[in-house]
């Protein structure tokens, strides 16, 4: 019975199925800064995965030392031209150890995207699983959840994030850890999104037609109320990981992020804040890494949202038809 009644659009979700999809597909394309935003971002992933690969071609790795390269009269400043810039060495060479900056800075790129896809990926999984479960649950229930979200909320998230990474053995694997700890920590609003749009969906015909055949309550979750918060959960998860990425960096800024001899962007700030005169590239080239790829999957989140929520596009088409009426 359920299943006629999904052929039927509900006000506000996005329909399911293939035609979903081609609609999104159709929507996301009239964005071109989201595509541009779509190239770099797929552009940053693909250099990640293939960091081994491309420090092989230029024939360095991120852990090796080259003292031979470094100016130890003059404090470690890099010898040559823009930092070291050699055909061995594509972006020069760090400060005071003389380790090659484009492995580092490809080998960054892994942990700072790889800890910030995980941990979205922790505070999506618990996020949904509150959210769903406080909305059917009993009241006490939601009671519960709702106020257990509450306080997860109004946590200060670098404050507690600095104190479980200052207690835990430094034997623990460093990425690994930082990954759990922004996801066991900031699920919180996704937890309010999901229970909210689920509260919504109860009261939908489709809904209730399920619960009038039979269907027990996890089964309705699965089958009718999951694809319906699909789109916001997409869209919330889209916007998340660039703000994973900053927190990431600011904790290998601040010293407890990852740690050395592994590479982040933030950890290479973090040593950097020293060398802006003598080595502007060592700084320059991590901030520039972090600035762009923060701001393509910004604005990738942003046309993801509005691929998905038809009323946005709507309104923007709107809003552009007025303008155009008023300049004429």
């Amino acid at each position: 019975m359920s299943e006629a009644v999904l052929a039927v659009e509900a006000p506000g979700v996005p329909a399911p199925g293939a035609s979903g999809a081609r609609q999104f597909w159709r929507r996301l394309r009239t964005q071109r800064a989201a595509l541009v935003a779509a190239v770099v971002v797929a552009l940053l992933v693909l250099v990640a995965l293939a960091a081994p690969l491309l420090t092989a071609i230029e024939g360095q790795d991120p852990t090796t030392y080259h003292p031979s390269l470094v100016d130890s009269a003059r404090g470690g400043v890099p010898i040559g031209s823009f930092g070291g810039v050699s055909a061995e060495h594509w972006l020069g060479v760090e400060p005071q150890t003389g380790r090659d900056l484009f492995a580092r800075l490809v080998y960054g790129a892994r942990v700072s995207l790889g800890v910030a896809l995980a941990a979205t990926v922790v505070q999506i999984a618990i996020g949904v699983v509150v959210g769903v479960a406080a909305a059917l649950g009993s009241r006490w229930v939601d009671q519960v959840l709702s106020r257990l979200t509450d306080v997860i909320v109004a946590m200060p998230l670098m404050i507690m994030a600095l104190a479980l990474l200052a207690i835990v053995p430094s034997s623990f694997p460093r990425p690994v850890l930082v990954a759990l700890v922004i996801g066991l920590i900031a699920w919180g609003n996704i937890a309010k999104i999901v229970r909210a749009q689920t509260l919504t969906l109860k009261g939908l015909d489709y809904v209730a037609a399920a619960r009038l055949s039979g269907w027990g309550t996890w089964r309705i979750a699965r089958r009718e109320l999951l694809p319906g918060i699909a789109a916001p959960v997409i869209t919330y998860a889209a916007l998340l990981v660039p703000s994973n990425i900053t927190v990431e960096a600011a904790l290998s800024f601040l010293g407890v992020g990852v740690k050395p001899p592994t590479p982040s962007w933030g950890q290479m700030l973090t040593a950097a804040d020293v060398w802006y005169q003598a080595a502007p590239q060592y700084l320059l080239l991590p901030a520039g890494a972090l600035f762009v790829t923060v701001l393509a999957l910004t604005v990738l989140g942003d046309g993801v949202r509005t691929a998905l929520d038809p009323r946005a596009a709507s309104r923007l088409r709107i809003g552009t038809g007025r303008k155009r009426e008023a300049k004429a």
